[in-house]
């Protein structure tokens, strides 16, 4: 299914609806009209309409979300659109912006404070004056073409989301692939690392991903450091996860094969590339 058209509610804009729109702009680079739907509108395949028109149907491209029960679970235009690009459950895995948006929108600053767990109050101190910009001046048009600022702030936005949405996939199945949990023996007790071994290619950031596989791994409660290839050298950084306390870095800074240690001891860099040295390396920080 493509699209030539994104049709979206007129008056005030919110955040579900922009980015639902920014998401669409990004994938199909057609025009934005903001009206009132008509029947033909929601009939014709070939129009996607946003947050209005009381209908949710994909194959239609009709993705709105107030015509569902109040106490049906939060979903928004957001979700909806989301969910139609293939991409909801890594967006609600990977994007912890994502489920209090849908709350927000759904069910009201109140009842979104509520199940945050904070003061009504505390909910406004989160607001960004760039967020205030962007929805005011969407919500002053009728149209956005290709080329004009604002649709291209609006595709750049929707772009760099998805592209975060598929190199973070992309980078969890190679760390699954590549990674291996490593059992550290020291005299003041075991523990467990993530190693990843250098490949060719290696990715440009070695380390990125890796928190977000050991949230989703089974085992990934024991994980206490990381080791992975230093991009700037053919050595391995050293790290702890979660900022452990018994992973001190600053106990191997005397080694000639240790180039770095942070002085708080969160981190560091080593030359050395052998699996049973950086197992050295490691269990000497532990204390």
């Amino acid at each position: 299914m493509s699209f030539t058209r994104i049709l979206t509610h007129p008056g005030g804009s919110h955040k579900d609806e922009f980015l639902a729109c920014c998401l669409l702009m990004a994938r199909y680079g057609v025009p934005v009209v903001r009206r009132e739907p008509t029947d033909a509108d929601l009939a014709d395949p070939a129009i996607a309409v946003v947050d209005v028109g009381g209908e949710h149907d994909p194959a239609r491209g009709n993705f709105d979300h107030h015509q569902f029960p109040k106490d049906s679970e939060p979903l928004c235009a957001l979700s909806l659109v989301l969910q139609h690009l293939g991409v909801y459950e890594d967006a609600r895995k990977f994007c912890d912006w994502l489920e209090p948006a849908e709350w927000f929108d759904t069910r009201g600053p109140v009842e979104t404070a509520r199940w945050l767990g904070v003061d009504r109050d505390q909910m406004a101190k989160l607001h960004s004056p760039i967020d205030v910009t962007l929805l005011r001046r969407f919500a002053k048009t009728s149209e956005l073409n290709p080329g004009e600022p604002l649709w291209e702030v609006m595709s750049w936005i929707g772009a760099d989301l998805l592209e975060y949405l598929g190199q973070l996939r992309e980078r969890l199945d190679y760390i699954a692939k590549f990674g291996e949990f490593w059992e550290i023996p020291s005299p003041t007790g075991s523990f467990h690392v993530l190693y990843m071994p250098r490949t060719e290619p290696m990715p440009d950031e070695p380390s990125s991903g890796l928190g977000r596989f050991i949230e989703d791994h089974p085992d990934g409660d024991k994980i206490v450091g990381l080791v992975y290839p230093d991009r700037r050298g053919q050595g391995f950084g050293l790290s702890r996860h979660n900022d452990h306390p018994r992973l001190d870095f600053t106990r191997i800074s005397d080694c000639p094969d240790v180039h770095f240690a942070h002085a708080r001891g969160f981190v560091a860099k080593t030359s050395a590339t052998d699996p049973e040295r950086l197992r050295e390396l490691l269990s000497q920080c532990w204390q």
